[in-house]
């Protein structure tokens, strides 16, 4: 079991996104308001965020910036999701610092995947 942070502003997506992982047996912890997602990361201490790019206020992108920053969550993997997918916009996002990237609507099978590869990839100083 992980503890997993989704920051992700659509009730629809918290809702598949935090049924999946805990159907799978981790801790999901949704914020929907990205102002508050560095500190509810802070507190949380997830072995995983999951974030949208299209947040109103902090964009996923400077979201990214600011996990990277943190002394305590820099080595975090990051899974982004995005439903405006266009050319180049993986190579940003993963040149912010995001580990995945996931184009909306989401495959199922692909979420677990990454989620599930994300988290074997964790470096043992993360899990804590």
């Amino acid at each position: 079991m992980a503890r997993i942070l989704v920051v992700e502003d659509n009730a629809l997506n918290i809702k598949l996104f935090c049924d999946l992982l805990a159907a799978h047996g981790h801790e999901p912890n949704a914020v929907t308001d990205s102002r508050q997602a560095l500190e509810r990361a802070r507190e949380f201490r997830p072995e995983l965020i999951i974030t949208d790019i299209q947040l109103p206020h902090v964009n996923g992108m400077e979201l990214i910036h600011d996990f990277r920053a943190d002394e305590a969550l820099k080595e975090v993997p990051i899974m982004a999701v995005t439903a405006y997918a266009g050319a180049g916009d993986e190579d940003r996002v993963r040149a912010a610092g995001a580990s995945a990237y996931v184009s909306k609507p989401i495959s199922v099978v692909r979420f677990v995947e990454e989620v599930t590869a994300l988290l074997q990839r964790k470096p043992e100083a993360v899990s804590g």
